[in-house]
C-alpha cells in the first residue's frame, strides 16, 4: 500500500459493501478507520463525504460509499485537495491513480459486490501517481 492509512465511510445504501470491506481490509491488517455510517438507517451522504474529506491528507487514502457512488464523490470533490474518482472496475481505479493522483475512492453500493470492490480497491491502493505530464494538468484542476 502506498499511503500509511485509509479512511473509510458510506452512507445507508453504501452501508452493507462498507462493512464488507472493512472485513477485507481487517483481513489484509490494512490500517484504516471507519467513520461511519454504523447502520442502514437513511442519512445524508454528503455528510460522511465532508467529513472524510477532512481527514485526507498526503499520508491516507479515502474510501466513499453511497448507491451509485455519485452524489457522495461530488460532495467529495467540493473539497480543496481532493481527487475522488468514481470507479466500477480495475483499470479505472489503476488510471485514475497513475494520471489523476486520485485520493478518495468513490463506490456504488448498489451496482458492484465485494469482489469487484476489492479488485477496484486493490488496483487503486497498489498504483502510484506517474507524476510528470500529469503534473501540469493536476494543478490546472483547482480553481480559485
Amino acid at each position: 500500500m502506498l499511503k500509511e492509512k485509509i479512511y473509510i465511510a458510506s452512507d445507508h445504501a453504501g452501508f452493507n459493501l462498507k462493512q464488507k470491506i472493512c472485513t477485507y481490509l481487517k483481513e489484509k491488517n490494512m490500517i484504516f478507520e471507519d467513520l461511519g455510517t454504523n447502520n442502514a438507517q437513511s442519512c445524508d451522504y454528503p455528510d460522511f463525504a465532508h467529513l472524510l474529506a477532512s481527514k485526507i491528507n498526503s499520508n491516507c487514502f479515502g474510501i466513499l460509499i453511497c448507491g451509485t457512488g455519485i452524489g457522495i464523490s461530488i460532495a467529495a470533490n467540493k473539497h480543496k485537495n481532493i481527487r475522488c474518482a468514481l470507479c466500477h472496475e480495475g483499470l479505472s481505479a489503476k488510471l485514475s491513480r497513475q494520471h489523476n493522483d486520485a485520493n478518495v475512492l468513490a463506490l456504488g453500493g448498489r451496482l458492484i459486490g465485494i469482489e469487484m470492490a476489492i479488485n477496484i480497491i486493490e488496483n487503486f491502493i497498489q498504483t502510484p501517481f506517474d507524476g510528470d505530464r500529469h503534473i501540469r494538468r493536476i494543478q490546472k484542476i483547482e480553481v480559485d
